[in-house]
């Protein structure tokens, strides 16, 4: 984000403040310190995350955090915010070492690798995390996975390797 007013610049540090917090601390009260009193996380895919902060953090500590791919790699596309909305385009990839019941519920691990467009769009309430939404497309992941074997499924599976080859291309265009 560029030119960020202060209320932008406060919502990039918490998100970031929030990630470190979960994927290198792995750590449910650092990851709850950058919320609300009662916030919510949603996986829309999968139906998985918690409501109010008993149930995020029980989702962070019982499904989330223990079963985070030792290997994921989460490349930012681009991120935007408004008054009080932030969103994030990633590219998210991992080995499914781990049977990942947040991510894609009743599927053992595959050792297969993935990669796949993770969207999140995060409401913010007085500087904190209020909601925390993640979209993806999972057919794509389950046909990556071998779960799911359909031609129409397997369409979007480029669609991350385009998606970071068209940003790399944006940003060398910027620098020249």
């Amino acid at each position: 984000m560029s030119k960020a007013n202060p209320e932008q610049s406060t919502m990039l540090s918490v998100w970031q403040q929030h990630l470190y917090a979960e994927f290198k601390l792995k750590n449910a009260e650092a990851a709850l310190a950058t919320m609300t009193e009662n916030p919510h996380v949603l996986l829309i895919p999968s139906g998985t995350g918690g409501t109010g902060k008993e149930g995020v953090r029980d989702f962070y500590v019982n499904h989330f955090l223990p079963y985070i791919p030792p290997d994921i790699e989460m490349i930012t596309v681009s991120e935007t915010s408004g008054h009080d909305r932030f969103v994030g385009e990633y590219v998210v990839r991992f080995t499914h070492t781990l049977d990942m019941d947040w991510f894609i519920p009743g599927v053992p691990s595959t050792d297969r690798e993935v990669e796949f467009v993770l969207v999140v769009i995060v409401q913010f309430e007085n500087g904190k995390m209020a909601s925390e939404h993640l979209y993806w497309d999972q057919a794509s992941l389950l046909s990556q996975l071998g779960i799911l074997a359909t031609p129409a499924a397997a369409a979007g599976i480029a669609s991350a390797a385009r998606l970071t080859e068209l940003t790399a291309q944006s940003r060398s265009a910027e620098y020249r």
